[in-house]
């Protein structure tokens, strides 16, 4: 595991754009998992400043609300057309996000997960972190193991996403998400992580015990892990990682 340390989020984005522009000049066709959140949204903005052709780069998204309408602007799919799609250039027809409005979204959940297989697999997945330390819409108690599958949303998570709709009443309480088992199938996993609300859970995932109560800490399972955190996320870093080697890295890094 690497970690580098950046003064603030335009740094964490500049990092880790660097590492994912690295990856598509010797792979032009490489399979990104990507990430919705705010944390990771730095992260392609700064990638569109390296100018690649990415025409050829495959898309796969962690994850998606259940019962959202088509176009609705707070459901993934418009946010990865937005934010990912169309700021990098890539062709819709290789994006992919889980289908929320599925009249089974059980069985989209498996579709979509058998998808990423025939795909040949994620080269790197973004991943942020969230207070209880889930990562996509693993909330605590997901088996290690899981596949893509609907999940309840806990209410800690809805609350946290209220910002983006008019009221906790909006924010739907299902999604389909990547599982875990399904994340650690990622050949390299890049996390980027802002903010002091994150520090703790960020140690904790990095130092703690490997445990469904904190999803995040399957990192520890991981034979390629980069994080990439602000000081303020990093904070306790220092105090519990002491096996772990932490990076002070510059933007251009």
């Amino acid at each position: 595991m690497e970690i580098f340390v950046v003064p603030d989020a335009s740094g964490t984005g500049a990092v880790a754009a660097g590492i994912l522009a690295a990856v598509i000049r010797s792979k032009p066709d490489a399979v990104l998992g990507v990430a919705t959140g705010s944390s990771p949204l730095p992260v392609y903005a700064a990638l569109a400043e390296h100018q690649l052709d990415m025409s050829r780069v495959q898309a796969f998204a962690l994850d998606e609300y259940v019962g959202l309408a088509a176009g609705h602007p707070q459901s993934y799919a418009e946010v990865v057309r937005s934010e990912v799609t169309e700021r990098l250039g890539l062709d819709p027809a290789l994006v992919s996000v889980p289908d929320g409005v599925a009249e089974d979204p059980h069985h989209a959940a498996a579709l979509y997960d058998a998808a990423i297989r025939a795909a040949g697999g994620v080269d790197v997945q973004i991943l942020g972190i969230g207070h209880n330390g889930h990562i996509a819409f693993n909330e605590p108690g997901s088996g290690l193991d899981s596949r893509t599958r609907v999940e309840f949303l806990a209410e800690r998570t809805r609350q946290a996403n209220a910002r983006y709709f008019r009221s906790i009443d909006d924010v739907p309480t299902q999604c389909i998400t990547q599982g875990l088992g399904t994340i650690r199938e990622a050949r390299h996993l890049l996390m980027v992580v802002n903010g002091a609300d994150k520090a703790e859970i960020l140690a904790a995932a990095l130092h703690g015990p490997v445990s469904p109560e904190c999803p995040a800490s399957v990192l520890q399972l991981h034979p390629h892990v980069t994080v990439v955190a602000d000081e303020a996320a990093a904070g306790l870093l220092g105090a519990k990682l002491g096996q772990v080697a932490v990076r002070v890295a510059t933007p251009s890094a």
